[in-house]
């Protein structure tokens, strides 16, 4: 008996050595090895800190000290603070910029996937304002819309006189409206490019078809182009919508969020670093976190609600179509009967 449980044990480790060796068992190795570093670094840069932050939110501290539990006091606050709760009214200006934004950005897209002259060249000119960092494009701006520069002189090579030319950063009335425009501006050339993509994937043959029935430009765009890439419009446009409640880089390089400019992010940062309320900051931040989410479900509550027949297949419509005539059908035989 000792000899054969002694002849068993190389035998099982051999079995469990060619197990290893086995092609499979490799394979397994190397995707849990290559798995073990993006997982290891997503828990300890992404994970962990939001789990610290939302420890934090609890507390009254600052960055150096381990500060006072304070339960839900900084949660309270974000609500009864004018300066905190009252910024996101500023989204408000952003996200109509969105829209306005995406609105451009189709149109340019359509223009050029008509074959329009010199489409790359302006396609590359509109596409650069995204690739310039966003604190460059906030100087740019700044100086853009300082009182006597650049927007007051173009102004002027059409006869408004300086004195009649607004202060465009510090007039409450205009400033937001300003700075969304220098986010219409950066970003429609991005949407642009999305938009264009979505309609070059669209089959030429419809396009000769429709030209061939007499179809304008406008009735392709419509009954074709539309149809096609409604799908890439809405996430583009929970994206930007999403997007503006977390502006930042416009109002914080021009007007540092002073004059009612200042945005959500703005006030979060200013609480942060300049008060050192980290535990009123990182509650802001999930408060904002909980907004957004409940921004985005109901967008796509919405729009899986108005396009869901948009959504269906020809076939299906045309199945649901028939089953209804059907049911009309059937039921006036019974009334007749």
């Amino acid at each position: 008996m000792s000899n054969q449980q002694l002849s068993s044990k190389p035998q099982e480790k051999q079995t469990l050595l060619n197990k290893l060796r086995s092609g499979k068992a490799q394979r397994v190795l190397v995707m849990l090895t290559f798995m073990l570093v993006p997982l290891l670094l997503l828990f300890v840069f992404t994970y962990l800190p939001f789990i610290k932050m939302v420890q934090f939110s609890f507390y009254n501290r600052t960055y150096l000290d381990e500060g006072t539990w304070v339960g839900l006091k900084n949660y309270i606050d974000v609500f009864q603070r004018d300066d905190i709760f009252g910024s996101l009214a500023v989204s408000l200006y952003y996200m109509g910029g969105s829209v306005v934004q995406l609105a451009l950005a189709l149109f340019f897209a359509s223009l050029m996937v008509f074959k329009a002259k010199g489409s790359a060249i302006y396609k590359a000119c509109m596409f650069f304002p995204y690739l310039i960092c966003g604190i460059a494009v906030g100087f740019i701006f700044k100086f853009f819309y300082a009182h006597g520069y650049v927007l007051d002189s173009i102004l002027g090579l059409f006869g408004v006189a300086l004195e009649d030319c607004p202060l465009w950063l510090q007039d409450m009335r205009i400033n937001n409206i300003a700075l969304v425009g220098t986010s219409v501006w950066r970003y429609t050339g991005q949407n642009m490019v999305l938009f264009l993509g979505a309609m070059m994937s669209v089959d030429n043959e419809l396009y000769e078809a429709a030209s061939l029935d007499g179809a304008g430009r406008w009735q392709q765009f419509k009954y074709i182009i539309l149809p096609s890439i409604k799908t890439i419009i809405v996430l583009n446009l929970i994206l930007s919508i999403s997007g503006s409640l977390s502006a930042f880089e416009p109002p914080y390089v021009i007007t540092n969020g002073t004059m009612g400019t200042g945005t959500y992010f703005v006030i979060m940062n200013r609480i942060a670093h300049e008060n050192q309320k980290v535990g009123l900051a990182c509650a802001m931040a999930i408060v904002l976190l909980a907004i957004i989410i409940l921004c985005t479900v109901g967008q796509n509550l919405f729009f899986k609600y108005v396009f869901k027949d948009g959504a269906e297949d020809d076939a299906v419509r045309a199945q649901r179509k028939a089953e209804r005539k059907a049911a009309r059908l059937a039921k006036a035989k019974k009334g007749v009967a």
